[in-house]
């Protein structure tokens, strides 16, 4: 049986539906989902990136909710239906970026810091004292470091004239995105929901894992008062209903029922629910998250331990987070640098017109290396390089770059939890090409799942909001709802996965102290 491809026509009337905001990095975006988890529109807008010194990343706040109510209402229009027909809406949004802004004005007191920001790093190093990294790993589960928002909030306590004294007499909120377009939602200045989901709290260095509420001796350390951070909520309950500005007059009265951050969303889009089960979204870098059910499992091998979710009241879902720095940017660094393909999609035409990679091995730590190693000392390398070698086997060598780096994070979630990846569903841009995708099925020696939905974020979000709100009756649900689009098997043998593996580790090896200290 094949699905029909679902057209806004073909949708009219036959709701309800639920909407789903996902507040990313580069865009903002609103994707309308039917009760078969099938996209009935989609509403996009990009904003501007600002880079104000070298390594320091921020976003215009405000441009963001002009943009997020733009996409809203353009995705409803765009449907075709009315708020009669939409049951709840869900968020998710990047994480990590930080805003602070004025409780009685709603304005953003700077501009937000982006996850992608580096001016903490100073800051980190001064607070992890004589302990370094891990300092506050065994309670939030995270390293310290600049990616996180905890440190990104104390900068700008630090930084922007007589704000501690505004943030300690109670005046200025704390927020990541979720806060930000849930508050503006539910009223703004005028009674906006001041809160935070799990998964994105998980994400502050603030918050204490086992007992899911900010941890006072942290915030003190870092020196964040708590007064300025949200409350801590669920990730699929209803926070509250969306009042006045624009959207107020257009779907006044809706639930606002999920927060998620976004790689916790794809999981729970694509319904990782039980223990061992793991995605992988590929971009410009990869996220891989494995589902370790109602343990917080310390990681010892270069990993994350985070929260994946949590269902109303029902006990939190941790997860391992790997993440890898360079996967898509690496195909498009050869397209933009290099020359050597004028499309992203040719990398696999190239890389197929050869049967291996010639000896060749590419390691991309253009910024260090991300999970298992956390080496900033590193940068790229490629090695294994004869006369034979083509810029076909460079192809070939650059698609494997990002199956064994996958293999790398499946074998440190392994050592970490004792739990084996039996199966990997995969989203993102990358999983189009199909040789990348025989090659991952071959290295993690399991099988390869791609879903019918590719936007596994939005329709994670979608999901929680859905099972808050009754739309959907529980998790079986929605794992029935869930569409297998293709499966790869392995079908490289034992011995050349292994002899081919020890080559890769012989090449990142490569990578490492090429920056002196200094």
């Amino acid at each position: 049986m094949t699905d029909a491809p679902t057209t806004a026509a073909h949708s009219h009337g036959v709701g309800p539906f639920i909407a789903a905001i996902d507040q990313g990095t580069t865009s903002s975006r609103c994707i309308v989902f039917d009760r078969d988890g099938r996209i009935v529109s989609v509403d996009q807008k990009e904003h501007q990136q600002i880079f104000p010194k070298p390594g320091w990343v921020e976003h215009d706040a405000t441009e963001i909710w002009v943009n997020v109510q733009a996409v809203v209402a353009g995705a409803i229009e765009k449907a075709g239906i009315t708020r009669d027909d939409i049951k709840a809406i869900g968020i998710t949004n990047q994480r990590e970026t930080t805003l602070l802004w004025d409780k009685k004005t709603g304005k953003p007191v700077h501009n937000a810091i982006v996850w992608q920001d580096t001016r903490t790093d100073a800051l980190c190093k001064e607070l992890g004292r004589n302990v370094g990294q891990d300092r506050f790993r065994r309670e939030t589960g995270l390293p310290l470091a600049s990616y996180f928002a905890g440190p990104k909030a104390r900068w700008l306590l630090d930084n922007v004239e007589g704000l501690r004294e505004r943030a300690e007499s109670g005046d200025i909120l704390f927020g990541t995105m979720d806060t930000w377009v849930i508050w503006n939602l539910t009223g703004g200045v005028n009674g906006g929901v001041h809160v935070t989901d799990v998964t994105n709290a998980s994400r502050t260095l603030l918050m204490n894992l086992h007992s899911m509420e900010w941890d006072e001796r942290i915030c003190n350390s870092i020196g964040v008062p708590q007064q300025m951070l949200p409350e801590i909520r669920s990730s699929a309950e209803v926070y509250g209903e969306i009042t006045g500005g624009a959207l107020g007059d257009l779907l006044g009265g809706i639930p606002v029922a999920s927060a998620l951050g976004d790689q916790q969303a794809a999981l729970f889009g694509q319904t990782c629910f039980a223990e061992g089960e793991a995605k992988s979204t590929y971009g410009t870098g990869t996220f891989m998250l494995i589902n370790t059910a109602d343990k917080a499992i310390n990681s010892y091998s270069g990993l994350i331990t985070t929260v994946g979710y949590r269902i109303g009241d029902q006990p939190a879902v941790y997860a391992l987070e790997g993440s890898i720095a360079v996967t898509g940017a690496l195909v498009q660094w050869m397209r933009d640098q290099m020359g050597l393909i004028s499309t992203a999609a040719e990398i696999e035409t190239l890389a197929s017109s050869v049967e291996d990679n010639g000896g060749a091995y590419f390691v991309p730590a253009f910024s260090g290396l991300f999970a298992p190693y956390w080496r900033s000392d590193a940068r790229g390398v490629i090695a294994g390089l004869t006369r034979y070698v083509t810029k076909a086997h460079i192809a070939r060598a650059v698609l494997e770059a990002t199956a064994w780096q996958t293999r790398e994070i499946a074998d440190a979630m392994k050592k970490d939890s004792g739990v084996e990846v039996t199966a990997l569903k995969v989203d993102g841009g990358m999983t189009a090409n199909n040789l990348l995708m025989q090659t991952l099925s071959d290295v993690l020696d399991a099988p390869v799942v791609r879903p019918m939905v590719a936007e596994t974020t939005c329709l994670g979000a979608a999901y929680a909001a859905g099972l808050a709100t009754g739309f959907w009756p529980d998790t079986e649900a929605l794992r029935a709802n869930w569409r297998r689009a293709a499966e790869w098997t392995p079908r490289m043998d034992a011995e050349t996965r292994e002899r081919e593996y020890k080559q890769w580790l012989k090449a990142v090896e490569r990578t490492m102290g090429w920056l002196d200290e200094s």
